[in-house]
């Protein structure tokens, strides 16, 4: 049994959802699953005066958060983050970032990656946010583990072969019908995983 850790990054709750889809899927796959937020690096002030942010901010303090120790015990690991200008969020980089004492050790080799993304626009830069952490990825020695197109389902939610990517409006909802796209990548995340730890 494959262990996979889901780790996230949300300021109001759209990445949380791809991400608790995803844990769903991969459970019932029978992946041993972590699910874990990236640690919020805003200041509360500037936290405070986005109402969704805050409402968000304070329902999921009891999810727990990433660590490298979460890193070392996944066999696999899929992210869900939104985009920022076509990157990862600077909480997401200073994650990563931190993992260097692992990454030098060889403790990322072999390790299976695949990730989600989100924009306030159809071409915000979701792609590229996801090409941004593969390109992280081959640094760590990892194996991309990308959709493909290799369910119907990913056509419905929009056709992203590098990872399941959602629009969201000004009200926060997500314009495409992304939740079954979510699993499939999810539980193909976890078969190749499990062909990986073979």
């Amino acid at each position: 049994m494959a262990n996979l850790a889901i780790f996230y990054y949300s300021s109001t709750g759209t990445n949380y959802q791809l991400a608790q889809w995803a844990e769903q899927s991969a459970s019932e796959a029978g992946a041993e699953v972590r699910l874990r937020k990236i640690q919020e690096l805003a200041p509360e002030e500037a936290i405070a005066q986005n109402p969704a942010w805050k409402q968000h901010y304070e329902a999921t303090k009891d999810v727990p958060e990433a660590t490298n120790d979460d890193i070392e015990w996944a066999d696999g690991m899929i992210f869900s983050v939104p985009t920022r200008f076509g990157n990862v969020p600077s909480q997401v980089k200073q994650f990563l970032d931190t993992a260097g004492g692992l990454w030098a050790q060889g403790k990322t080799v072999n390790k299976v990656v695949s990730a989600m993304s989100s924009a306030q626009n159809p071409h915000g830069g979701q792609e590229a946010t996801i090409l941004n952490l593969y390109t992280s990825m081959f640094h760590w020695g990892a194996i991309i583990a990308a959709p493909g197109y290799t369910n119907q389902e990913l056509f419905t939610a929009g056709g992203n072969p590098y990872g399941v990517s959602v629009t969201v409006d000004q009200d926060g909802n997500m314009v495409e019908d992304v939740e079954k796209a979510v699993k499939h990548q999810a539980a193909r995340t976890v078969e190749v995983t499990n062909k990986m730890a073979k």
